[in-house]
Order: C-alpha cells, then structure tokens, then sequence
C-alpha cells in the first residue's frame, strides 16, 4: 500500500479502521514491513518502506472490504472519526434478498494519503 508517512498509515489504519497489526518490523534502516488485517479476513495489506511496490502514495484505487451490515459499518466509521461517504444503493440486486442494500449498498472512504476504498454489504453468500 502506497503511503508517505508509515506511522500515520499504522495509526490510521489501526487505529481509526480497527485492523489488527500483526507485526511491525525493522530490517534495517532501509526495510521496514507493517502488516495489517482487518478484523475477520483472511487478507492483509502491507505498509513499509523497501519491501513494497515503488508507487505514488495515494494511487492506490478499488480497494474493497464486504461487510454484513453496510449501515452498521458507517455508523461505526463515523464514530471512530472517519470521513466516509453516506450509503450508497449502486444497482440492482441480481438476486432477491430480504434487505434491499445487500449485495448494492456501499460506502466510501480514502486513507490520509488517498488510497481509495469501497465497502460493501454482502450478507450471505449463496
């Protein structure tokens, strides 16, 4: 993940996000690696210096996390005082549902740098 400033990113994504910080290590002056996951996933981002792709910070776009509750999610992004967008209905669901949002409703949010995420309500999986 692109950042420009690693302890900013860790706090933010620790922090203000909830991700567990699974280890924060030093190689040398060079090479340090941040692991983060979110609660509950099996996949992680990395943040660091010397051991992640060489981009711009902030240009990293589609990142995206599946949530049972997308209004619980935002609820919760606002109290831990993240800017993110309101809900959002995208679409139509390709299959019925009971709760109108599930599979089509989203939020959006940019890290301090302005890597982009999405999060979206997926209930089940059928």
């Amino acid at each position: 993940m692109p950042v420009s400033d690693i302890d900013r990113a860790k706090e933010f994504y620790a922090d203000r996000l909830g991700f567990v910080v699974d280890h924060d290590t030093t190689v040398n002056e060079d090479v340090r690696i941040v692991q983060l996951t979110p609660p509950g996933s099996g996949c992680s981002i990395v943040i660091g210096r010397g051991a992640v792709p060489d981009m711009p910070p902030g240009s990293l776009k589609g990142l995206q996390l599946v949530v049972p509750d997308i209004n619980r999610a935002h609820a919760e992004l606002v109290a831990r005082g993240v800017p993110v967008s309101d809900v959002q209905k995208l679409g139509e669901n390709p299959r019925p549902t009971p709760d109108p949002l599930d599979n089509v409703g989203f939020v959006f949010f940019t890290d301090p740098d302005g890597n982009g995420w999405a999060v979206q309500q997926i209930s089940s999986r059928a």
